[in-house]
């Protein structure tokens, strides 16, 4: 009976298969690396369009903050600008007053007496001046507590210095009283202090 060697088709067939494997293998690998690469891809994309987005949202912010700035400006420009007009009208409101604060001393300084320096700040004045006795400076200030411009006299100092000419200097302070948001009664004084003064009078 004849025998057949089957080990170099055994062999030839193994090394097939090892082929095969190998080929699967490789192509496997091939696989999973284009897949890896498309993920890569894929995620790259996705990662580029979400800092384009960031980059679009960050100019629109930069824009709003702009627009916010400009708009704030506006508003202190509109605040400066409603100041100054409430200056200018209170200004004006306040011209003629000081005529009648400066014609309203002149009318309640007493005989003897005379002012050497008148300072406003606010509503406020200072007045200095120089009396022959402290008796005038109490008239002076009763004249001024009667007046219709002006309130609240206050003797700051007075002194009485031995060879001047005249007796005493003295510094008082006083309020002038404003007509804002007042009547004005015929005479254009502030209505508040002139009722007060009658009613003063009556008592």
């Amino acid at each position: 009976m004849p025998q057949i060697n089957l080990l170099p088709w055994r062999a030839e067939q193994r090394k097939e298969r090892k082929l095969a494997f190998t080929v699967a293998l490789g192509g496997a690998a091939l696989a999973a690396v284009l897949v890896a690469f498309a993920i890569y891809l894929v995620f790259g994309t996705m990662i580029d369009g979400q800092q384009q987005r960031n980059e679009r949202l960050k100019a629109e912010i930069a824009t709003l903050d702009k627009q916010i700035e400009e708009i704030n400006n506006l508003e202190a420009q509109k605040q400066k600008f409603i100041s100054r007009m409430e200056i200018i009208e209170k200004l004006q409101r306040s011209r003629p007053e000081i005529v009648h604060v400066f014609d309203e001393l002149a009318r309640t300084i007493p005989d003897g007496t005379f002012l050497t320096g008148v300072k406003q700040t606010d509503r406020r004045l200072k007045i200095d001046g120089v009396a022959q006795s402290s008796t005038r400076v109490s008239a002076f200030m009763r004249s001024i507590d009667g007046s219709q411009w002006l309130t609240n006299p206050e003797l700051a100092v007075i002194e009485t210095k031995k060879g001047e000419a005249l007796g005493s200097t003295f510094t008082m302070y006083a309020d002038q009283v404003s007509t804002a948001g007042a009547a004005d009664d015929s005479d254009g004084a502030p209505a508040n202090k002139s009722k007060g003064n009658r009613k003063g009078a009556s008592q």
